[in-house]
Formats: structure tokens, sequence, C-alpha cells
């Protein structure tokens, strides 16, 4: 039976990710790169490493793209339609949620709420449909540490490919970095800042070991003709930063004079999430939702999920057809996707529509948490905070 689901979305969707936490060697973590020095090293500096090419000093390389990924297991019929069961809030509900907002503003006066006439309410459909991807990205870079008779194992066999190496990926939609030291392309190179000299010139006396006294701003004399006592009349003073010699520790290898370079690979896992609100005719501003939760309806969360099918309202089945087709598309090149999860939410919003000295006035009440909007509010004072 021809399913067009597959042949539009490709033959991944609406399955289990067959990939993810599948075993292989384990490799051992390594330090922050570039953490040693911000100098970055030349480029004729590191060797060449077979499916590293690309790799620079200090990232900026780009991600990788993953490898494509392994037969899916056959897609899962479709679940049935939940109840979209519109909930409603009680008059006492709302009149609650109302005295509450009232009394967390200070210049607001509790007239309406004790003496304003509720004329009716209404509820709104209001929908908000949510796409969250879980991916991993992988890219690399050259970093370096002071050489201290580390193991040197460049060259010993061929490196694994960016991808074959294994990462412990954290829970589906948890979001982590990991960075993990490539086997097998470290080596031993003299210090690109000092030359192998393990010391560089004082930068706070540009290696002349001295500086103008500071006494006598280099006169030799504090007042008058006396003698500077403090540089002994010289006009100059040794510099404490090197003690006179001129030269520092060099931050970049520490005084070793050798660095230890190797290929870094830096694993992020992210979460890609977009929002489609579905438009109502309540009034309310969208953005005031994003503020509050609603009642679940639907959840689906597999390695790649298919669009959703036959919900009431069409606008949500096309944001779901269109975002879920931009994931795929967007997110494939540069990662993997390991999870895919949507989900529909119905926001309740009731419009509560009541009168005060004799004039028509309305609030807001939506979300789980029962927020208040209510912008146009009757009886308001001016405040000034000095």
């Amino acid at each position: 039976m021809e399913r067009s689901t597959v042949s539009e979305y490709g033959a991944n969707y609406g399955t289990v990710n067959p990939d993810y936490g599948s075993p292989a060697p384990a490799m051992a973590a390594a330090p922050a790169a570039n953490m040693y020095g911000p100098s970055a090293p030349p480029a004729n500096m590191f060797d060449t490493v077979p499916g590293y090419e690309g790799t620079v000093a200090g990232g900026g390389g780009g991600y990788l793209p993953p490898p494509m990924p392994s037969v899916p297991m056959p897609a899962p019929e479709q679940p049935p339609s939940p109840d979209w069961h519109i909930p409603s809030i009680s008059e006492d509900r709302a009149r609650e949620a109302f005295a509450a907002y009232v009394s967390s503003k200070c210049c607001y006066s509790s007239a309406p709420v004790k003496d304003g006439v509720l004329t009716n309410m209404e509820s709104f459909n209001t929908y908000r449909y949510r796409l969250e991807t879980f991916t991993e990205s992988r890219s690399t870079e050259w970093s370096q540490e002071p050489y201290a008779g580390q193991p040197v194992d460049g060259g010993l066999q061929p490196s694994p490919g960016p991808w074959q190496i294994a990462a412990q990926p954290p829970a589906f939609f948890q979001e982590q970095k990991q960075t993990i030291k490539v086997p097998f392309t470290s080596s031993v190179k003299n210090c690109h800042l000092c030359l192998g000299m393990g010391r560089s010139p004082c930068t706070n006396c540009a290696g002349a070991g001295n500086k103008v006294c500071w006494v006598c701003n280099g006169s030799g004399n504090r007042s008058g003709d006396d003698r500077c006592t403090h540089c002994n009349g010289g006009g100059r003073e040794n510099c404490t930063s090197c003690s006179g010699s001129g030269s520092c520790q060099c931050n970049t290898c520490h005084g070793k004079r050798q660095l230890l370079v190797f290929i870094n690979l830096n694993v992020k896992w992210s979460i890609e999430k977009d929002d489609f609100v579905a438009q109502d005719s309540s009034g309310l501003k969208v953005e005031k939702l994003q503020e509050v939760s609603g009642k679940e309806l639907f959840k689906d969360a597999q390695y790649m999920v298919y669009p959703v099918r036959g919900f009431p309202d069409v606008s949500v089945a096309q944001a779901s057809e269109r975002l879920v087709r931009e994931h795929q598309g967007k997110y494939a090149q540069t990662s993997r996707i390991l999870q895919q999860r949507q989900t529909i939410e119905l926001i309740p919003i009731t419009k509560v529509n009541y009168r005060w000295k004799g004039k028509p006035n309305f609030y807001y009440v939506y979300g789980n948490e029962f927020k208040v909007n209510a912008d146009d509010y009757p009886a308001t004072c001016c405040c000034s905070v000095m």
C-alpha cells in the first residue's frame, strides 16, 4: 500500500532512531581548547591527518556533515485522533484570577473587582503546535598544551573519522557539550610563540629589564637638586615583572619550550524548536501565550515524526507539514537528528466581559496558570518612582 508520507519526507520519518546510543570504543575527554594562550599557531605547524584536512586552530572550520542514517525500522500506523475537548473556567475561577492580578499591581484600585458586574464569558480555540528536533553536531579544531612528557600517538595508526569516535550522549532533549581528543593526531612541536626558548620578552618593560622611575619620572632628581633615592639618580628602575631579566616564562608553553598539538573533536547536542500558534478571534496578543502552558492534546516522539494529520484546525496541520519539512532539510545537513518530538496544546483563553460604573470592560484569563491580561484596566492611578 502506497504511503505518500514516506515518499514525500524520506524513509526515516515516523521511525525509532536505530543509531542512538550504539556502542563504540570509548575515547578520553580532552581539556578545553586554547586554554594555554591566546595566540593561534601558524597553519604549517600542524601535520596533515587524513579525514581532518579542513581542521584549523581555534575552530571556525564549520560543522561536519553526518553520515547517512542506517536502514530505518518500519513506520508505525498513525495514532487515533484524541478528544479535542475545549476546557472552560467557572465564573468564580475567573474572579479569583482577576483579584490576584489586580492585587499584584500597586497602582490598581480593587473597586472594579469588588463592584464590577460580570456580563458574559467567551471561550476560544487557541492551539499551539511545537516541533522539537534533538540534534548532534560535530566540529574539529587543532589545539595545543605544554609538552611535559605526555604520550605522543600521531602516525601510529590511522585516526578514526569524526563520526566514528564514541561520545557519551545525554538523555533525549537535554543540551550538552563534550570535547574529545582525537586519537592518533598528537605530535610535539617547538613553541611558536617563544620559538622554543621557553621565555618571551617582558610586556611590562618591552624586554629592557628596566623602566622609567615612577618617583622622579626619569629625571633622577626628586625636588630641586636632591637625587632620587628610589633609583639612585639613574632615572630608571628594575622591572618587577621580570626581575630585571627582560623576559618572562612563556605563557603558551609554560617554559617547557615544546607543545603537544592534537585535534579536538567538539560534540554538541542541541534542541532546535519552532512553535506555531493558530490565529484566534479572542483579541489577545499572541506573544502573551509564550508565558503559559496549555492542555496537551497530542504528543508524538520518534526518530523522525510524521506531520500531523486529521487535526480539526487546518492551519495546525499545515504548520506541522511545513515545519517537519523545514527541520529535515535544515538540520540534517550539518548535524545528526537523534529524535523529534511534536506536541499540540490547547491554550485556554477566556474573555471575561463586565460592567463597572455603567461602562463595559473586559479582561482575559489564559493558560493553565490562569494568567490575566487587562491592558485597559479602568481604575489606575499614576505613581512615580524616585
